[in-house]
């Protein structure tokens, strides 16, 4: 964690020097609020302090905006005690509050802080309220955070609806590190608003094995394709999965909820496609020819030709 945290902190040094913040901001009134900054442009900077260095969260045209960003950063990296502008704690009986502190607990600090700069945090939570699909009882242990979302006190026995599959192709398992969603597939069951195609999204899949896998999901307009970008690699390293093998996708459905899943068919386990079976639809002709000689012939049965 503290990995992470230390890359964001010198990425967001370039920033504030790049924009001239430092300096300028020193003439400008300062906000009312904490963890805002005024900019020179009349917008509003958010940031945090991560073991006394600093962590940028953006820019914003409100301040209140920043502020909620800044309480939000707080939080994550606080716990649920930090002091915060407007929000006290997520320790109550609302249920979004409930799956914003889920939200914020299965994610890093840096993926945080990533969502904040980018203006995404706010749809990504929304799409992890729909993909978490618990219900009732709660899946969160105080005491020890963020465990168990996936055990016993959650859905296990669900209807799930058949969304598509794809036959991978050698660039979807290579150095690229992504995998192409076929174009009707991604605008029907993925679909991304103008505002944030480019930058994407974090989608969660459930595996078979009740692991969770968070892919970022974007439009890469250079190609004019969806694809499967973060996550996408160790998703294809940890499975196994090569070229020519099957990826399915589907989803349940439970009242207003909704869970993604993701289950892969590897050629030589498949059922009805594998390997070992389409090689026995290839028929014996028993012939090889080399300069037009059946090398698989009987050497005594050669004459001359």
């Amino acid at each position: 964690m503290a990995s992470n945290s230390s890359s964001v902190d010198l990425d967001h040094d370039h920033n504030l020097s790049e924009n001239g913040i430092d300096a300028e901001s020193k003439k400008l009134p300062s906000s009312k609020y904490k963890g805002v900054v005024p900019q020179p442009n009349g917008r509003w900077g958010a940031q945090i302090y991560e073991k006394h260095q600093r962590v940028w969260l953006g820019t914003f045209i409100e301040e209140e905006e920043a502020a909620r960003v800044y309480d939000t950063a707080a939080l994550r990296f606080r716990g649920q005690n930090a002091i915060t502008n407007f929000r006290t704690s997520l320790e109550t009986d609302d249920e979004d509050d409930y799956m914003e502190k889920i939200f914020l607990s299965s994610h890093s600090k840096a993926e945080i802080v990533d969502m904040l700069r980018k203006h995404t945090y706010k749809h990504e939570l929304e799409q992890s309220k729909q993909n978490y699909a618990c219900v009732g009882i709660s899946c969160y242990n105080n005491s020890s955070g963020f465990s168990d979302l996936f055990g016993s006190n959650c859905f296990q026995e669900t209807p799930v609806e058949f969304l598509f599959e794809k036959v991978l192709t050698p660039s979807d398992v290579g150095k690229l590190n992504r995998m192409v969603i076929p174009k009707q597939a991604a605008e029907k069951h993925f679909a991304l608003s103008s505002e944030i195609a480019s930058k994407g999204v974090l989608l969660n899949f459930e595996d078979s094995t009740q692991k969770v896998w968070r892919l970022r999901y974007c439009y890469w307009s250079s190609s004019q394709s969806y694809v499967l970008t973060k996550g996408w690699s160790r998703f294809v390293k940890e499975k196994g999965v090569k070229a020519g093998d099957t990826v399915s996708f589907w989803r349940s459905n439970v009242g207003s909820n909704s869970k993604l899943f993701i289950d892969c068919k590897l050629q030589q386990n498949g059922n009805g496609s594998g390997f070992e079976e389409m090689q026995s639809q290839v028929p014996n002709i028993g012939v090889v020819r080399l300069f037009g000689v059946n090398i698989l012939e009987d050497p005594n049965n050669l004459c001359c030709r």
